[in-house]
């Protein structure tokens, strides 16, 4: 595969992960999730539930970041921002317990994040490369309007935290909410495709170091995700998709390079898990929540484990529950980065804006071919 075939693979992946993992977003009990998917779990692309089992969306701010009482932002919000600044008209969702994070969304379909990095996709696309101005432009524009601009139900914590300090008069790229969860993998997502735009610049008369797209990528993440730990791992992220896509035509992905990774949280070593009878081990090292220092090593493991088989890689990180979908979308990106010559990308064709997806990449792919 030649490097442009790597990225395009990439993004497709990334999306698939997403959607793949969405109907057991956030279960933490394995058996819950064989009993509402049966009877193995999730095995293919399915609709989201109504009803979640251990949803706690209820519990969530709808005026900041993090859970209600808790965030911090610049001043004290005037409005809702759940329903009167985003999610306009599903505020309903949010009222009620247990009801699942992205309430019936067809099976294939993408959540909010994976939408985020579609409108920054996009924009690099139409623009011919990166502003930080027009994209925080373009994210308010997409997040606020009416109808939402997106089908999900459910906004994570650095979304209302923005939108908070947004509305009480912050300028746009001084809205980065910090909360409990602010180090979490969903930063990841939308660092995506403007690592893998970056990393091919064909269009443009530049001459940009490695060390230039990991300030762009850090600097980008830190408009919604301001943290020191999210700094290291996208560092880390950015060497390890350069390395996949720009690797030699014969040259397979080595377990190695994803070892180094992981060891962008400090302290985390995960060599010793690359042979660990189950995949399901690797989780029991690591939280399988949203937060960095969990789901990053064990996204690496993953990819690690499974190099040559990406379907059994996102099927066992759907199943694993959690915080699955973003860990999902990162995976997706690393293993369709790393495919070998001649491999097709599972499930893509089946997601439920497939011919949308394939028009825009098709598009990126062009604009940004090398």
């Amino acid at each position: 595969m030649s490097s442009t075939e790597r990225a395009r693979a990439a993004l497709q992946l990334a999306f698939v992960g997403d959607s793949l993992a969405a109907p057991a977003h956030w279960y933490y009990r394995p058996a819950e999730i064989l009993r509402d998917f049966p009877p193995l779990g999730i095995q293919e692309l399915r609709p989201c539930p109504a009803r979640h089992p251990g949803a706690i969306m209820s519990l969530h701010s709808t005026k900041r970041g993090g859970r209600s009482g808790r965030g911090k932002t610049n001043a004290k919000p005037a409005a809702e921002i759940i329903g009167e600044v985003i999610l306009k008209g599903r505020r309903d969702y949010w009222k009620q317990s247990g009801t699942h994070y992205h309430h019936e969304l067809p099976a294939g379909e993408n959540t909010l994040n994976a939408w985020c990095a579609r409108w920054l996709t996009e924009d690099l696309t139409e623009h011919g490369g990166y502003d930080s101005e027009r994209w925080l432009a373009r994210y308010i524009d997409r997040m606020t309007a009416d109808p939402p601009a997106h089908p999900d139900t459910y906004a994570e914590s650095y979304h209302r935290g923005f939108f908070a300090n947004w509305i009480a008069g912050a300028p746009a790229r001084d809205c980065g909410a910090v909360t409990h969860d602010t180090a979490s993998i969903g930063a990841l997502v939308t660092v995506t495709p403007l690592a893998l735009t970056l990393l091919r610049p064909a269009t443009e008369n530049v001459t940009r170091s490695l060390a230039d797209t990991q300030s762009i990528c850090r600097q980008h993440a830190a408009f919604t995700h301001p943290d020191p730990l999210v700094d290291r791992v996208i560092d880390a992220y950015v060497i390890l998709l350069d390395r996949l896509i720009h690797r030699a035509p014969d040259t397979p992905a080595d377990p190695a390079w994803f070892c180094q990774a992981a060891m962008a949280v400090p302290g985390v070593r995960i060599e010793g898990l690359l042979e660990a009878k189950t995949s399901q081990a690797v989780a029991s090292r690591f939280s399988i929540a949203c937060y960095l220092d969990g789901s990053w090593p064990i996204v690496c493991a993953l990819a690690a484990r499974h190099l040559d088989s990406p379907r059994e890689a996102l099927l066992v990180n759907t199943n694993l529950g959690g915080d699955n979908v973003h860990r999902g979308w990162v995976l997706g990106s690393l293993l369709g980065a790393a495919q070998a010559p001649g491999s097709s990308v599972p499930w893509f064709d089946e997601l439920h804006r497939y011919e949308e997806l394939k028009r825009m990449i098709d598009a990126w792919e062009t604009r940004f071919s090398i």
